[in-house]
């Protein structure tokens, strides 16, 4: 039972010998999720549902009863993967964290809301939105979502940071513009809260034009916050492309450390070569990536054996 429980897992999550199948199976479910989302939307045109509701109804059960097999056999094997099987704990505990980590999550929202339709009366709109979260399940299988994810997670303290300044500006500039507007505005700036609209607008460098300012304080004011926004918008996607790049940077040393390692008679059998295949498919390294690092580490280990002077082989 176990070794099928880590095959399973293996598979899952496409590593060891179960590489190009769990890569095949990764495509078969992103066509699936695609294949929703379409139907999804096409299902919210009135005619289309009304005349294939059988159909819809059927991608429906077989969908999630594909996603809810996954989802029960990650979580049966999910203690046999490295990140839960290190830890000192039961495997309850362990499934029990992986049940709330966030991929996990993920995959629990996409088969939820179906589940739950048979329980529970929905108004039909509320439950397609629902069911559109499934397209969230793609993060599972794109790295780059992944490494994006990673970018949040790591300047999140950053980013916290960066939306309470823009929120204290948001609230400056919307009293501003009231206290200047009000009185020639008082169907777009009678309030605070109203002025949060075009502030927000504004912010953001959206600028609707549907609330604008109309006397020449109220326009200068306006000026000075859009001057302000553009370094405000700045700062969160400077934190993120900056997070982006050295998570990048960190998966490229990574591999390039787990290459160095492998090399002990400037060679790589083809255990070493799968384990590697394996690592960068998990790192997300594209193979002419990869191929770049493994020659470069070659060289260097090369040219370290032999003497440059008289090419005799050092011990």
């Amino acid at each position: 039972m176990n070794t099928l429980r880590k095959r399973t897992a293996l598979l899952l999550e496409g590593n060891g010998e179960y590489t190009k199948a769990g890569h095949i199976l990764d495509i078969f479910l992103i066509t699936l999720i695609m294949i929703n989302v379409i139907a999804i939307v096409l299902e919210s045109i009135v005619n289309l549902a009304q005349t294939y509701t059988y159909e819809f109804l059927m991608l429906e059960i077989v969908s999630v009863s594909i996603f809810a097999i996954e989802y029960g056999l990650r979580l049966w094997s999910c203690v046999d993967r490295t990140e839960y099987k290190s830890m000192a704990t039961s495997n309850f505990k362990r499934r029990i964290k992986f049940i709330f980590s966030p991929l996990a999550l993920i995959d629990l929202l996409a088969i939820l809301p179906t589940l739950l339709m048979f329980f529970i009366a929905f108004d039909l709109r509320f439950l397609r939105v629902f069911r559109l979260l499934r397209v969230f399940k793609l993060t599972r299988y794109s790295r780059a979502m992944q490494l994006l994810l990673q970018s949040f997670r790591d300047e999140s303290s950053s980013l916290m940071a960066a939306f309470f300044i823009m929120a204290v500006v948001l609230i400056l500039a919307s009293c501003g513009i009231y206290l200047i507007e009000h009185d020639i505005q008082p169907d777009k700036f009678g309030s605070i809260p109203a002025a949060m609209w075009w502030a927000m607008a504004t912010l953001t460098t959206v600028g609707y034009g549907d609330v604008v300012p109309v006397t020449p304080l109220g326009r200068f004011f306006g000026g000075v916050i859009t001057l302000l926004s553009m370094g405000m918008v700045a700062i969160p996607t400077g934190l993120l492309a900056s997070s982006f790049s050295e998570q990048l940077r960190k998966r490229r040393l990574h591999f390039n450390d787990a290459v160095h390692e492998r090399l002990h008679n400037g060679k790589l059998d083809n255990e070493q070569i799968e384990h590697l295949e394996t690592l960068r498919i998990k790192l997300g390294l594209n193979k002419q990536e990869a191929n770049k690092i493994i020659k470069e580490q070659l060289n260097a280990r090369t040219q370290y054996m032999y003497c440059r002077h008289c090419g005799a082989r050092q011990d």
